[in-house]
């Protein structure tokens, strides 16, 4: 596995890129099959103890993409914090494939109509699925109006890829993320999963009208 490291405003020293060798041992023997264990170190403008440095761990090779990323005081403790993490995220991939080995996969289509006791996926509240459709907003209390203030919208676009939903769960929990949309593979209907409670999760998929 190939170690690759880089820093933006900081200077990465030989005893850090030993460091941070001395730590993908454990990744390599979790993930015998990943290619490159990516690190990037950038110096945050804020120097105070909890924001010092920023570090992005990215593990690449077949299957998913690993992903965490931490700040911290300097950049050995911003590490560390984004390497638990990254082993957490493999752990619980490697727990959620041991769970469900010797079962086949579950398209969204037959995983609601056995109310996802299968997958345990607790699927959206209908009022959810009707404030999607309809593009509404809930009010929160009579002073909304005047409480209301402008906000920015950040807009991204990532081509569309298949899934069952049990690997976009994977996937989202891979990248850290509280949500993942994909297109169901069984289905082909836009879906998203996310995370509830626990090992609990939720979907939402678009049907049409």
């Amino acid at each position: 596995m190939d170690v690759n490291i880089r820093g933006k405003n900081v200077g990465i020293t030989d005893r850090f890129e030993s460091y941070v060798e001395s730590k993908t041992e454990k990744v390599a023997g979790l993930l015998p099959r990943a290619q490159s264990f990516e690190v990037r170190v950038a110096r945050q403008s804020d120097r105070s103890p909890k924001n010092g440095d920023l570090v992005e761990i990215t593990i690449i090779g077949p299957g998913p993409v690993i992903r965490a990323e931490s700040a911290g005081g300097d950049k050995y403790t911003a590490f560390d914090i984004a390497y638990g993490r990254v082993l957490e995220r493999i752990r619980r991939m490697k727990d959620r494939r041991k769970d469900r080995r010797g079962r086949g996969r579950v398209s969204l289509g037959d995983a609601a109509a056995n109310d996802f006791d299968s997958v345990d996926i607790t699927p959206a509240p209908l009022e959810v699925l009707e404030s999607v459709a309809t593009g509404s907003v809930p009010v929160m209390g009579e002073d909304a109006e005047e409480q209301y203030s402008p906000v920015v919208i950040r807009s991204k676009e990532f081509p569309a890829e298949r899934f069952s939903v049990e690997d976009a769960v994977d996937q989202m929990e891979l990248v850290g993320h509280d949500f993942f949309l994909f297109v169901e593979a069984g289905s082909d209907r836009p879906s998203v999963v996310y995370r509830r409670k626990g090992w609990n999760y939720g979907v939402i998929s678009l049907a049409e009208s």
